[in-house]
């Protein structure tokens, strides 16, 4: 059932994600023995996919009509980064060696963020109904109680159904480092590292250019504060773009190399290569973003 879960994703939306992670001295000492505890108990990467994705089914699926998680505990994702060279260029043989880096799922304040998101959209009739304001108001609780704490501003994932947002391509370069994930002639997902400096760099780049070539693009809105939410993490993360099990459906995937041309055409005035650059990511993620809408 476990394995079944994680190759099919049970038959949900697409789901895609972008991670940071962060050495366990970026977090405060309490939190570093949950990290090191709650990491040494799931082990492997797969084995924390199958546990999230339980969880959130066996959560609306539960009496009571509490739909969100309680926070009792808190899985974890792990990475090593070799040392003593550029982790872009590592191959899997080094990865047996080298720094872990920790990132906390944060499901609780995820939850309530993903719960007002759907509050404050068209669909928030549908929200009243689905999630009753005696468990909003319970959860806010347990909101509360966490940010009371340290470092409780810093959430560690993104996520993104039925697509990848183009801005976080724009991170990313096709010459990272690149995790394929398969089984049973499928692609389940491809993971893509960067360390945070670079990441920061290039949103940097992007943002600068298209400030003074396209400062009406919703797109500028985006990577600024995606800038914002990189500067708040350790010097020495990694960023992840995990593309979940829509990779199946668009892997090999240019599209960081198309953002990329798309911002250096805008910033030369080529609107003809700029084009051309949008077509060619319209055609790849258009169909996928329409499937939200199929029935």
């Amino acid at each position: 059932m476990t394995g079944n879960l994680y190759r099919g994703q049970a038959g949900l939306p697409f789901s895609s994600s972008l991670r940071i992670y962060e050495p366990l001295e970026a977090f405060p000492p309490e939190q570093q023995r949950q990290l090191v505890a709650e990491g040494t108990k799931i082990g492997s990467r797969a084995a924390v996919e199958n546990a999230e994705l339980q969880a959130s089914l066996g959560r609306i699926t539960r009496s009571g009509g509490d739909p969100f998680p309680t926070g009792r505990t808190d899985l974890v994702r792990m990475t090593r980064v070799p040392t003593g060279r550029h982790a872009a260029t590592a191959d899997k043989e080094d990865n047996d060696a080298g720094r872990l880096l920790y990132c906390p799922s944060q499901l609780v304040v995820r939850a309530g963020l993903a719960a007002n998101a759907l509050m404050d959209g068209v669909h928030s009739p549908l929200a009243d109904l689905l999630i009753p304001v005696s468990q909003r108001d319970k959860h806010q609780v347990r909101i509360d109680r966490i940010n009371a704490g340290d470092d409780a501003k810093r959430v560690h994932t993104r996520a993104s159904t039925w697509g990848i947002p183009f801005s976080w391509f724009s991170l990313f370069s096709e010459s990272d480092r690149k995790d394929v994930v398969e089984s049973d002639g499928r692609i389940l997902t491809v993971r893509v590292w960067t360390p945070l400096t670079e990441a920061l760099d290039r949103a940097r780049f992007a943002v600068a250019h298209l400030a003074l070539a396209a400062p009406d693009l919703d797109m500028l809105d985006d990577l600024t504060q995606l800038t914002e939410w990189l500067e708040l993490f350790h010097i020495q993360s990694m960023v992840e773009l995990d593309y979940g099990a829509v990779a199946d459906k668009v892997y090999p995937d240019e599209s960081p190399m198309d953002v990329r041309l798309g911002i250096e055409c805008l910033a030369e005035g080529d609107m003809t290569g700029a084009a051309a650059a949008y077509r060619r990511l319209a055609s790849r993620w258009i169909p996928i973003r329409q499937l939200a809408r199929a029935s």
